[in-house]
């Protein structure tokens, strides 16, 4: 597992240009969710295919850039859950099913991520962040939702650890996930945020594509 987060070889950037006609799709997917804003209230399989469709797109990139190595492979599977996450979130009452989909999507991205470098002071940084927005929650949470919401945390905490201690896109990739998902917490739980839902899928379209980044910002394998 760690083999996955410290490749041998220098790091290689794609060619600038081919790397935005790749991103294309995404852009123009993300631009259509954001146009369309079906309304949440209205579960549709329309809704779940235009909500989904952006990170369906960067699993494709990342198949078509990152051919090398394992890092490419489970970001991309971490993709393809998050985006079956996506389609169980449209219905209210499949909260449990999307939440876990995406708590297998952070699993699968630690997997890519690795364990070296190690970093254990980014870990007790995460760690106090999360136990204080936690704190801040539990008493809003429903009691069926309580043991569920904690572990999704634990695992979302760990993959922002193994992202910041990896550093560069993937670094800030988990950043962005970490607020998608406080904000959705809050406007969810707590009370409903002015442009909730929209900080909440900017945040998560930015997360997830600078995931899919950090894929083809892969390491070169050794010549």
């Amino acid at each position: 597992m760690a083999a996955c987060g410290r490749e041998s070889g220098r790091r290689h950037t794609p060619d600038p240009l081919l790397l935005a006609l790749r991103l294309g799709p995404f852009s123009a997917s993300c631009t259509l969710y954001f146009l369309l804003w079906l309304p949440s209230d209205e579960p549709s399989w329309t809704s779940a295919l235009v909500k989904c469709l952006p990170v369906l797109c960067l699993a494709l990139l990342v198949h078509t850039t990152a051919h090398w190595g394992p890092y490419g492979r489970f970001i991309r599977e971490g993709l393809l859950c998050s985006a079956l996450g996506d389609v169980f979130l449209i219905w209210p009452n499949r909260f449990l099913f999307g939440m876990t989909a995406f708590a297998a999507a952070h699993l699968l991205y630690v997997r890519a991520l690795g364990w070296l470098p190690l970093r254990p002071v980014l870990l007790e940084s995460v760690l106090a962040a999360f136990g204080l927005y936690l704190g801040l929650l539990q008493p809003h949470l429903q009691s069926s939702l309580r043991v569920a919401v904690f572990v999704y945390a634990a695992v979302l905490g760990l993959m922002l650890w193994r992202a910041l201690a990896r550093g560069r896109l993937a670094a800030l990739g988990g950043l962005f996930f970490s607020v998608s998902d406080a904000v959705l917490a809050w406007d969810t739980f707590v009370r409903p945020l002015p442009a909730g839902r929209l900080i909440v899928m900017v945040t998560y379209y930015a997360a997830q594509a600078l995931l899919a980044l950090s894929a083809a910002e892969r390491r070169a394998p050794p010549s």
